[in-house]
């Protein structure tokens, strides 16, 4: 598996051009091009915060890979997400203008079909369909464009995490409701990013987010652009980067265990890895493991009974609470409600899925454990 890592000191227009171009190359990417080909790129844009806050793809990225787009005779470029609100044409607008992605245009459109088909997927997944939105469903050519993040569901988001942005709006917490557990929530993304099944995938790491990620978590800068058309192994390699155990990460561990990741078969093309990287500070929900010297016959039931002692919870500082509600919107167990203009959580049955500390867009919501 060709690796592209490309160093980048910052987000200036020449430099991640020319990274781009020679991602591009090393991974034979111009082979593949057409005139008529109908190419979507896939950012994540998962919440309205400006391009100096590493939560969302930068917008210098996106522009770069479609310069390199046009200059291959590729004009059919459709800049395709579904964020974590709403998915309809006046939310988009904010989040695309926020974002910085009006940069973009002329040059590609910023999808504004705000339709979805439903996607039959492989035999044997636990997903039998998936409901996805109809530029992803359309595309000839799918450009995954992810930010590096730790993540305080999943531990980390990259290649595989960013494809759940496919999922129209509100109905991405209903799949949190449907698979609450994060064995089957992962394997959900696994099914999911196999069903898309993105062409190339470019991994935004120039600046990078650590601590309460995917949004409210502080920059780690890498300084790097990686480039791979297997998103899998891409994920095992760049959460390694990230000082974090890929074997740790849940979707990271499926994907190994179903011969998705070929870790023996990277081949790096471009920098090396600098030495010396800092690890990623965790969020609050990873805990350790120390299950070890639990006897085998007891750990089962151990870890049934501790998960739920130290379960964490979102917790609410009322003091930067707005009562704006984007909370109770994304919640999937409908746990929270809006009562005298300060968000209210339920403890019971929360499902402790973190998408209302995704979506606060105050970084009014933290975690703590029941203990």
């Amino acid at each position: 598996m060709i690796q592209s890592l490309q160093m980048v000191e910052k987000y200036d227009e020449e430099p991640v051009y020319q990274a781009v171009c020679k991602s591009m190359d090393a991974l034979s990417v111009a082979d593949d091009m057409k005139p008529d080909l109908k190419v979507v790129i896939k950012p994540n844009l998962i919440i309205a915060k400006g391009p100096d806050i590493p939560a969302t793809t930068h917008p210098v990225v996106v522009k770069a890979v479609v310069r390199w787009l046009k200059e291959r005779g590729v004009s059919n470029i459709t800049i395709a997400e579904s964020s974590g609100g709403p998915y309809n044409a006046e939310y988009m607008k904010h989040i695309y203008r926020v974002c910085g992605m009006n940069g973009v245009e002329p040059d590609a459109r910023l999808n504004m079909d705000f339709t979805a088909q439903t996607v039959q997927c492989a035999e044997g997944f636990a997903n039998h369909t998936f409901h996805l939105i109809t530029p992803i469903v359309e595309a000839d050519y799918i450009i995954n464009i992810c930010k590096l993040k730790t993540h305080a569901m999943t531990g980390y988001s990259g290649g595989i995490k960013n494809l759940f942005g496919t999922i129209p709006g509100l109905e991405k917490p209903q799949m949190h409701y449907r698979w609450p557990d994060i064995e089957d929530f992962s394997n959900m993304l696994l099914e999911l990013a196999q069903t898309v099944n993105p062409q190339l995938t470019i991994i935004d790491a120039i600046d990078a987010m650590e601590g309460d990620g995917p949004t409210g978590g502080t920059s780690h800068p890498l300084h790097m652009l990686l480039a791979a058309r297997d998103c899998y192994t891409q994920d095992y390699f760049a959460a390694g980067l990230m000082g974090l155990d890929p074997r740790e990460i849940v979707m990271i561990r499926q994907a190994m265990e179903r011969g998705l990741v070929k870790k023996d078969e990277i081949q790096i093309v471009g920098d090396r890895v600098p030495e010396g990287l800092t690890p990623f500070k965790k969020p609050e929900t990873i805990k350790l493991d120390f299950t070890g010297n639990v006897p085998g016959f007891l750990r089962k039931p151990f870890v049934y009974i501790a998960s739920r002692l130290l379960k964490s919870y979102p917790q609410l500082r009322t003091d930067l609470c707005v009562g704006c509600g984007k909370c109770a919107e994304s919640c999937p167990a409908q746990v929270i409600t809006i009562e005298n203009k300060k968000a209210k959580f339920h403890k019971k049955g929360c499902i402790s899925c973190f998408c209302c500390q995704e979506m606060c867009p105050m970084k009014a919501i933290a975690v703590r454990k029941a203990l």
